[in-house]
């Protein structure tokens, strides 16, 4: 079981350069994502809120707060690099089906934004947040 937690939780990119350069690029990612689309769940334009897309057909609440949590909670937990390789799975699933479900006969300029949020997550996913985040410092407490 601490083999399977250390995994989840240790990440260093073997230098304090790849290490800060981790943390910069999980903070700018993670607060773009944020930014962009999770404001998007707060905000009304022409007095309604955006209409999430439901390509799975998920009962319409479900698909809502899978949606809103990627886009608003997963940010945060990305920038603070904790439990990150758990938080972004919802993220990239959204990212991943807005890709290969609902823009699938868009034009690869509209295509490219969901592309780019998928593989950002994916190299994430695979390398960890990180020395400099909360994971490690939870797992240096565990060790």
């Amino acid at each position: 079981m601490n083999e399977i937690i250390s995994y989840i939780l240790y990440s260093d990119a073997g230098s304090t350069i790849n290490n800060y350069a981790m943390l910069a690029f999980r903070v700018l990612l993670a607060f773009q994502l944020f930014r962009v689309h999770g404001m998007k769940k707060f905000r009304r334009e022409n007095g309604q809120k955006e209409q999430v897309p439901n390509p799975l057909h998920l009962p319409e609440t479900l698909n809502g707060l899978v949606a809103t949590f990627a886009d608003t909670a997963v940010p945060f937990l990305i920038i603070l690099g904790l439990f990150t390789r758990l938080a972004i799975l919802p993220a990239i699933g959204v990212t991943a089906i807005g890709y290969w479900v609902v823009h699938r006969k868009d034009s690869l300029e509209i295509r490219d934004v969901p592309y780019m949020y998928t593989l950002s997550l994916l190299l994430l996913l695979a390398l960890g947040p990180g020395r400099y985040s909360i994971d490690m410092q939870l797992l240096y407490h565990l060790i």
